[in-house]
């Protein structure tokens, strides 16, 4: 029920990923008759792997997440998630306010053994053709330690390595140099973290401009850094794109020119299109919770759905868990320890 466009966007977008995955079984949870009223306009009312779980609240995209926690035990974002806790769903996929899916999914599945805090990890695309990278977090913490960044360097190493198929991603750390001498303490307590890390590839410190060279694998930094750089990447793609259309809309002859470049254009747009990157995922909770963009489309939210079905058949908290245990032994407070 979640997102801008609820069931007009999130039922025609699950039939297209019943579609694409025969083995898919989907649970449409919300408000009954409004999840009907839509699947028999598509007439897929008696799809028969469609199930419909009915709730009766819903989160407002504004509410606040303490008290969508506390009032709203019937929301469909809840009982979404409670779906997933109780082992009759695999995944929980919502286009809701991002702050009470968090914060509900945190107090319900909890976190792995060894995590403190969930973290937002995202896909982005590169510089280097079909090569993508991801990073985290994007937002669910904005006071991390620097134990808190090692934890998402593994889980994000993990997340990468199984969906990407890179037997040992290069993880780098966002800063703002590449020089040991940079940045401030929290980041440089983190390389310390990261150095002493086995089971990471860790290449050292990255700069803002290094994110989509395609170099690293995974990038790393705290969630108020991340979110002010993602939505910083959000909008000069916004105002590429303006300028784009304001550059051959200006007259006929940039016009004609434009008909001439139209398939370039379009592999263009193709290759950035946010849909295809749609669906973030909420690693280090047990269980799979993947965070599609609020305006996302039929399209986008069809790819949210993939990512958490691919996440399932990765086994992705059963990876993150096993990983981090290793990687904790060989922390510098593993070490202190002995």
């Amino acid at each position: 029920m979640g997102g801008d466009h609820g069931p007009s966007v999130i039922v025609p977008a699950a039939l297209q990923a019943l579609i694409k995955f025969n083995s898919l079984h989907l649970i449409l949870v919300g408000h009954e008759d409004a999840i009907k009223h839509e699947l028999k306009a598509k007439n897929a009312l008696h799809e028969s792997r469609l199930t419909i779980q009915n709730a009766t609240q819903t989160v407002a995209m504004d509410e606040s997440p303490a008290v969508a926690l506390r009032t709203k035990k019937d929301s469909s974002m809840r009982v979404a998630i409670n779906l997933v806790k109780e082992k009759k769903a695999n995944a929980c996929v919502s286009a809701g306010n991002t702050g009470a899916l968090m914060a509900t999914a945190r107090f319900v599945l909890k976190t792995l053994p060894g995590i403190d805090r969930p973290a937002i990890i995202s896909t982005f695309p590169t510089f280097k053709g079909n090569k993508n990278m991801r990073m985290l977090d994007l937002g669910a913490n904005v006071d991390s330690t620097a134990e808190h960044l090692f934890q998402f360097a593994v889980m994000g190493s993990v997340v990468t390595s199984a969906l990407d198929n890179i037997a040992s991603p290069k993880v780098g750390l966002l800063n703002i140099g590449e020089e040991d001498i940079k940045g401030n303490e929290l980041v440089k307590a983190a390389a310390q973290w990261l150095s002493h890390a086995n089971v990471i590839n860790y290449t050292g410190y990255i700069e803002g401009d290094q994110i989509y060279q395609g170099d690293i694998d995974v990038v790393v930094c705290d969630g108020f850094v991340g979110n002010v750089a993602l939505k910083t990447s959000e909008g000069v793609a916004k105002l590429i794109g303006k300028l784009i259309k304001e550059a051959f809309t200006n007259s006929i002859f940039s016009k004609i020119a434009a008909l001439i470049s139209l398939p370039v254009l379009k592999s263009l747009i193709k290759r950035i299109d946010p849909d295809r990157y749609n669906g973030a995922s909420f690693i280090g909770l047990q269980g799979i919770v993947i965070k599609s963009h609020g305006g996302a489309k039929i399209q986008a939210f069809a790819h949210a759905i993939e990512e958490a079905v691919i996440q399932v058949e990765k086994n992705i908290p059963q990876r993150i868990s096993a990983e981090v245990e290793k990687a904790l032994k060989s922390s510098p407070d593993s070490n202190d320890n002995q």
